[in-house]
């Protein structure tokens, strides 16, 4: 099992890199480094490129409404170029808060753009001369829609690699389905290892169905929180706040993903209760309406014995990469619990 790390949206360059380079010292495999409405991801994994050797470097996520697949291509392809082949390429939808109230574009149809963009990317990287004709995209511009000057275009470069490894953030099942059919990772959010079999595994068995024969085994990772603690009662309320924010606050009532996943894990009452709370401003009320019981279950919070058990579930219900989020005060005990949780592993 791989071991990495998501970082923090708000570090600055030069104090994540330092640490960065003390995770690979450490033995630590990946680091994801976000994008929601921060910085933009690229320019920190270009600058991680150039301040690390070993270690794998993930986007964790890039949007897929906010750069057209052939940028997204072209980015993939550069940033993989600087590491020496060592990026991966993590998209995913985000959410309408974002993608609409941000950046200002629609948001609509991500589970076909997905499918459209991965073939464009891969096409990229081949160099073969672009031509798609899809539901979202069409490439080059018909006549109709432009100058008609448009013509196929290569990558003018050589890649690093004519396949960079795609994995597609993913919770619905038709999404989960179709990463399971063609991407070459599939990152959740909130696995919860006993459930995630009842909420997800007919998705993932009729993707996996129709995968190719080329494609390795999905990469399927999972984003817990952890802590290797004594005393894990005093720990589980620092992960509520997320949890609040995200199943009460990040969509309407009866449009949102992360509700919707913690209600069909057994917490249906629960979630209609912190949304409730959430929508109404009330949010400390909504992080203290979040059950132990659900933290503990997609978390890694506890004595060494008891995290080891957990590593053990969640690779038994087919993980393959955990990239957490170490529950630390500082650079310093980050690297520490990063370390000690890599000899943990294994």
């Amino acid at each position: 099992m791989r071991v990495g790390m998501f970082l923090n949206y708000a570090g600055g360059f030069a104090e994540v890199a330092d640490e960065v380079g003390e995770l690979e010292a450490a033995g630590v495999d990946l680091v994801a480094v976000p994008e929601a409405y921060s910085f933009d991801a690229v320019s920190q994994l270009g600058f991680l490129a150039a301040r690390t050797s070993t270690i794998t470097l993930a986007s964790g996520i890039l949007q897929l409404y906010t750069r057209t697949p052939t940028l997204t291509a072209m980015t993939a392809a550069g940033l993989d170029y600087v590491s020496g082949g060592r990026f991966e390429l993590g998209i995913g939808a985000s959410g309408p808060q974002v993608i609409e109230g941000f950046h200002g574009v629609r948001y609509d149809a991500p589970v076909g753009r997905t499918r459209e963009i991965i073939e464009i990317c891969r096409a990229t990287w081949r160099r073969e001369p672009l031509v798609h004709e899809g539901r979202h995209y069409r490439i080059p511009l018909p006549a109709g829609e432009g100058t008609g000057l448009g013509k196929p275009l290569k990558l003018i470069n050589h890649p690093v690699r004519d396949r960079i490894p795609i994995t597609v953030a993913a919770l619905g099942p038709k999404s989960v389905e179709q990463t399971a059919e063609i991407a070459d990772g599939w990152l959740p959010m909130f696995f919860h290892p006993e459930r995630a079999g009842a909420v997800w595994g007919d998705a993932l068995a009729a993707g996996t169905a129709r995968r190719s024969s080329g494609l390795a085994p999905l990469d399927v990772f999972a984003s817990p929180a952890l802590a290797i603690t004594e005393r894990p009662d005093e720990v589980l309320p620092l992960v509520k706040p997320q949890l609040a924010l995200y199943v009460g606050g990040m969509g309407a009532k009866g449009k949102n993903f992360y509700n919707d996943l913690v209600g069909s894990y057994g917490f249906a009452a629960e979630a209609e209760r912190i949304q409730e709370l959430y929508l109404a401003g009330r949010k400390e009320e909504a992080v203290a309406a979040v059950p132990d019981e659900l933290v503990r279950a997609i978390s890694l919070i506890g004595p060494a014995s008891y995290v080891a058990e957990r590593v053990a579930a969640f690779a038994e219900a087919g993980v393959t990469t955990l990239t957490v989020t170490p529950l630390a005060r500082n650079s310093a005990e980050r690297v520490a619990l990063m370390a000690g949780f890599r000899g943990l592993v294994g």
